[in-house]
């Protein structure tokens, strides 16, 4: 984290806008370059900060202080210069006042740096003692960021005993059928998942099976771990295929390290060049350890295999992607077995603990570790007292006897690169079991600094890409993706957010208030509050960075607002969910703001104030009631993300209407930052038009109130905006013709087109565009059948059509929709009959039937769409359901017995009834409706 902070400040100091390095005093540079000079052993510390080495603990904590002094020392400074801009009478008394207030700003900060550079002077030997000592890992650590390369301090610890693993049955079958089945070539198989699951002790059984003894004569297990070194791996290994004793193989010790790890390569290579091996490389954290060791393997046509296990999944995707073994938590189920078994002997748990132990096991969330690792512990503990089984509960994640099960999560964050480091961190900032918003936590990571420039590519998808890292290292669990895979929601184990939060508090990174909270830190740069306001005297100060809201209340202390005048230095300020009337006046006066959302309040208008806020990049309002606003935003030319819009619910039936806002006439010529623009109302004339064309960053653009005679300019606009990715164009009215026919080069790498709105024809361009993933085409109620154009869409993995087509029929042609994998067809008025012919839609694993009111049965030539794992019939005829043949067995209507979910829905006296067809399947009979309000 120190060096992290490091670059942040660094950052900061060296942006073209700000150019801050060219108006403050010399010492600073004097104080980065020294700073600068120290990463080398920030690393060493990161790599060591589970080490009880309290000096070397001591002095990053100095470092971390001077950074952040600095850094409020140069922020004070920025604000300063913010301040008094205008025109006018007043503002010319301001400037004339301005050169005698800043040479006291300057003389005021140039003690400041002075101060900062006497502290650093002192640290500075602190650092030379500390760097010879720990000279090897830092020359180590400024070679390479990799951990492979660095001897880290410590051991993993070890894994699950194997009585303690239930529910592996499948996952073993499995495996043992990759080693000991399949082709001659040499493979590799993989056990992938986080850590405390089982991975080791899995392959461990896996490995010790009678059936892969007998089948591979030559075996060994090699810990790679992250702390290793190829010779002594290579070592071990001859030692265990040779069964050469440790005290025998002197004969192995070179004197070059260079010749002695050629030597050992080529004496294991020749020995299995000829044999069926398997080679279990247990704990691989990077693609280099495995690349450093899968050299001495030969490959040969015998069936040898390597089994890894690892955290990560590009290493366990690397070499055989399709026989990686993605190991999962337990079932709710099979964790309460284990829990029993460990907790109670085998016995039952005592109805008087069942309350306590479903929340503790709610917390472990299914991973072995963490279950066996507690169910110890409360072993020992009194039947009788309740309240020490609930101390557990609540002290869950930082209990000592759970220190083991604590260095197990813990290992993963250590194995971090600088940059990801506070970016898990920041997973602390929301409440236990959130599922997260992935546009929300990328646009905070943008505000907070963490997110590093790459060339050819915007901070978004950078962003994008440390949260696929931390995915794919089985640090943040995907909640939700579309079906194109892009990740809409996310979360991270109860157990690790609760590590994340000890550590985010050790480092002053963060305070959590809550309404169990005492103990406050001096010096946080963040604070998150979760319903609960405290003394806003605590919140108020010169440090904090940003405050985020989490609030379930009914209303705020009026106090609450006069935080904001204390805390000046704010960079985020998220509000969403707060019961706010209005705009809280005193957020203008926040000029340094970066972030700034009021989504989901009752705030229905913008003072013309929020000009001040000139280094806004984020402005959220969605789903507040704003309607338009002033023409001083105009003056944000920072501004990145501008969400103002709302949904409504009009119908039982219809899922929503958008609502957005007017924007000021010159948003085109003034907010060329722009990437994100939802919802802009464009009934105003063609003026707007020609200033969207000047919005050539954005990636995302939602319209509506488009109307007939507006088509014109908008596809003149739209064929300037080239780095579109998406867009959403919606008419005045279900009847307002949508023209967009004139648009002869659309943005090529267009990837979501959302069109509302009568459509004279589908225009000829949308089968041009390659990167269309997604389609939804609502009103368009087209004479001519639109899936013969849209079939042949190489990318296309979603398409929703919404009263988009009039014609009796609907036909899926052979080789169609190769890639489709969501189909929705609602309001299909004069639909009687789908048919789908073989070779049709072959990837398509849902399909949603809605209000097609005319249907006579199931799609035609179903049973060929073999990957099918949904069907829903939503608010359609109830005579359908008298023709439903779960099995296939008679007739041709309901062929769905390879379908795992089949749901049929329809409106019945104000309710929803749901009829599921996996009961008809078990019970052979129509079974009960149950009410359902999720549709």
């Amino acid at each position: 984290m120190a060096e992290c902070s490091l670059n942040l400040l660094l950052k900061k100091l060296t942006q073209e806008d700000d150019n801050l390095l060219s108006r403050v005093p010399a010492d600073t540079e004097y104080i980065c370059y020294e700073l600068e000079s120290m990463k080398s052993l920030f690393r060493v510390a990161d790599a060591m900060e589970e080490t009880s080495d309290t000096s070397l603990n001591s002095w990053l904590k100095a470092v971390i202080d001077i950074v952040y002094d600095m850094e409020d020392a140069l922020d004070r400074f920025k604000l300063h210069l913010a301040r008094d801009h205008g025109n006018g009478f007043y503002a010319s008394l301001r400037k004339a006042t301005r050169c005698i207030n800043s040479l006291e700003a300057r003389r005021r900060i140039a003690s400041e740096m002075q101060k900062i550079r006497s502290r650093v002077a002192d640290i500075v030997g602190s650092h030379r003692s500390y760097s010879m000592k720990n000279d090897i890992m830092a020359k180590d650590l400024n070679y390479t960021n990799s951990s492979s390369h660095l001897p880290k301090p410590r051991q993993t610890p070890s894994s699950i005993e194997e009585d303690n693993l239930v529910g592996i049955d499948g996952a073993k079958n499995r495996l043992i059928n990759w080693l000991v089945r399949g082709e001659s070539d040499r493979e590799v198989v993989s056990v992938v998942g986080m850590g405390g699951l089982g991975k080791s002790t899995l392959a461990r059984i896996v490995y010790d099976d009678a059936e892969v003894k007998k089948h591979f004569k030559l075996r060994a297990w090699i810990t790679v771990s992250q702390s290793f070194k190829i010779e002594d791996l290579l070592k071990d290994l001859i030692q265990q295929l040779f069964r050469v004793p440790n005290k025998s193989a002197g004969h192995f010790e070179m004197v070059s390290e260079g010749e002695d790890k050629v030597k050992l390569i080529t004496a294991i290579n020749e020995f299995l060049r000829q044999r069926r091996y398997l080679i279990v490389l247990d704990d691989v954290w990077d693609t280099y350890a495995f690349d450093a060791f899968v050299r001495a393997l030969p490959r040969n046509n015998f069936g040898s295999r390597i089994l890894l296990t690892t955290r990560i999944v590009t290493v366990a995707a690397m070499k055989s992607p399709e026989k990686v073994y993605a190991l999962n938590p337990l079932s709710p189920e099979d964790s309460w077995t284990l829990f029993c078994k460990k907790t109670f002997k085998n016995n039952s748990c005592p109805p008087h603990l069942e309350d306590v132990s479903e929340k503790i096991l709610h917390k472990c969330e299914g991973l072995p570790l963490a279950i066996v690792t507690v169910s110890g512990v409360l072993a020992a503990k009194d039947q009788n007292r309740i309240d020490q089984w609930d101390m557990i509960h609540r002290t869950l994640g930082c209990n000592d006897s759970l220190m083991n099960l604590r260095s197990v999560l813990s290992l993963s964050y250590i194995d971090l690169p600088h940059y990801l480091k506070p970016c898990l961190l920041y997973f602390s900032v929301f409440p236990q079991d959130s599922l997260i918003k992935t546009s929300r936590l990328i646009r905070l990571w943008i505000a907070e600094g963490f997110v590093n420039e790459r060339e050819g590519m915007t901070l978004e998808e950078v962003a994008e890409a440390y949260l696929t890292e931390l995915i794919k290292r089985n640090l943040v669990q995907l909640v939700k993706a579309t079906i194109d895979g892009r990740v809409k929601t996310c979360r991270i184990h109860e157990l690790l957010h609760e590590i994340v939060i000890s550590k985010a508090r050790d480092q002053d990174f963060i305070t959590i208030v809550n309404t169990q909270s005492k103990i406050w830190h001096g010096k946080f740069r963040r604070i998150s509050l979760h319903d609960t306001i405290p003394n806003m005297q605590h919140i108020a100060s010169q440090r904090l960075r940003s405050l985020l809201m989490f609030w379930a209340g009914d209303s705020l202390s009026p106090v609450f607002h006069s935080a904001f005048n204390q805390s000046r230095l704010l960079n985020v300020l998220d509000l969403e969910g707060a019961p706010l009337k209005e705009f809280p006046k005193e957020i203008v006066s926040l000029s340094l703001l970066k972030y700034l959302s009021l989504r989901n309040t009752k705030v229905n208008s913008m003072p013309r104030s929020i000009g001040k806020l000139q280094n806004l990049e984020t402005l959220d309002l969605k789903h507040a009631n704003v309607t338009e606003l002033p023409d001083e935003i105009l003056k944000l030319g920072k501004l990145r993300h501008l969400l103002v819009y709302r949904y409504e619910i009009s119908s039982a039936y219809e899922i929503y209407t958008k609502n957005g806002f007017k924007p000021p006439a010159l948003i085109g010529s003034q907010l060329k930052s722009l990437q994100k623009l939802c919802f802009v109302e464009v009934d105003q004339g063609g003026s707007l038009m020609q200033e969207l064309a000047k919005l050539h960053n954005l990636r995302r653009l939602g319209i509506v109130k488009l109307k007939e005679k507006d088509g014109m300019a908008l596809c003149s606009s739209i064929e300037k905006l080239m780095n579109l990715r998406a867009l959403s164009i919606t008419s005045m009215d279900e009847s307002e013709i949508i023209d967009l026919e004139s648009l002869s080069t659309p943005p090529r790498f267009l990837q979501r087109l959302y069109l509302a709105g009568r459509l004279q024809k589908l225009p000829d361009w949308i089968p041009s565009l390659e990167s269309l993933v997604k389609v939804v085409l609502k009103w368009s109620k087209l004479s001519d059948d639109p899936i013969v154009s849209l079939q042949c869409l190489p990318g296309l993995v979603h398409l929703d059509l919404v009263q988009a087509y009039n014609a009796k029929e609907l036909r899926f042609q052979h080789k169609g929709f190769q890639k489709l994998k969501s189909l929705g067809l609602n309001k299909l008025e004069k639909l009687e009959e789908i048919m789908v012919e073989k070779g049709a839609m072959p990837c398509l694993e849902k399909l949603i039937v809605q209000s097609c009111h005319s249907l006579q049965k199931v799609p035609v030539g179903i049973q060929h769409l073999v990957e099918l794992k949904l069907v829903e019939f939503i608010n359609m005829p109830i005579e359908l359901i008298m023709k439903m043949d779960p099995n296939g067995e008679h007739g041709d209507y309901w062929k769905v017995e390879h379908v795992p979910e089949v749901h049929f829905s329809y409106w019945n006296n104000g309710n929803w009834d749901s009829f599921s067809l996996n009961s008809f399947r078990d019970d052979k009979h129509y079974g009960q409706s149950s009410h359902k309000n999720h549709y």
